[in-house]
């Protein structure tokens, strides 16, 4: 069991660069195959935080490993969507570039101030990935973009300033602090029970 996480964290690790292959291959089918796969990593997202934390193994350097996982996926779907829909991302290359421009930004700040990537799994950050797994879908799947493209970008641009706020709180580094009010907690040093699903 205690091996779980770090298995689910690499199976995730390997669908980004595989799905970018079959779009690059142009397998046939290839856009409900990516749904498939988009699911089973936005699934293996879920359940290695809840086993390595039930099993005891959510220790700093699986969540960094899980974190920067997670971007290395979300950014080789993001590739499969502009490649399948070229026209479409570049008619929304500004909301894409700012998204990106502002998660670049997290990583200068905190190696700026801590020396090491950022590590939240914030609440806002989890609602992020809802609403991308929704865009992505509707890119993808169904080559529109429309509403769930852009709730995607307004829960970006919220939950990177949310994580903006976190670093510039936190004393120190840790991971899986769940919101800035939290990170505002752990800067006065007044406890608080994280949710054991979540964080």
């Amino acid at each position: 069991m205690k091996k779980i996480p770090l298995v689910l964290i690499l199976f995730r690790l390997l669908l980004g660069p595989f799905a970018i292959t079959l779009v690059v291959l142009d397998v046939t089918q290839v856009r409900p195959i990516l749904l498939v796969l988009m699911s089973l990593g936005f699934l293996s997202d879920i359940l290695d935080g809840i086993i390595a934390r039930k099993t005891g193994m959510a220790t700093a350097k699986l969540r960094r490993m899980d974190s920067q996982t997670d971007m290395v996926f979300w950014v080789c779907i993001g590739i499969c969507a502009w490649l399948l829909n070229p026209a479409l991302i570049a008619q929304n290359r500004e909301a894409v570039l700012t998204v990106l421009g502002m998660e670049a930004l997290t990583y200068v700040f905190s190696f700026l101030k801590f020396g090491r990537e950022t590590c939240t799994h914030a609440f806002l950050s989890k609602l992020w990935g809802i609403t991308l797994l929704s865009a992505f879908i509707s890119l993808i799947g169904f080559a529109h973009a429309g509403w769930p493209f852009a709730l995607a970008v307004i829960f970006g641009v919220i939950s990177h300033l949310d994580v903006y706020l976190i670093i510039w709180i936190l004393p120190q580094w840790t991971h899986d602090v769940p919101s800035a009010y939290h990170a505002y907690l752990i800067r006065k040093g007044i406890p608080f029970k994280k949710h054991r699903l979540l964080n």
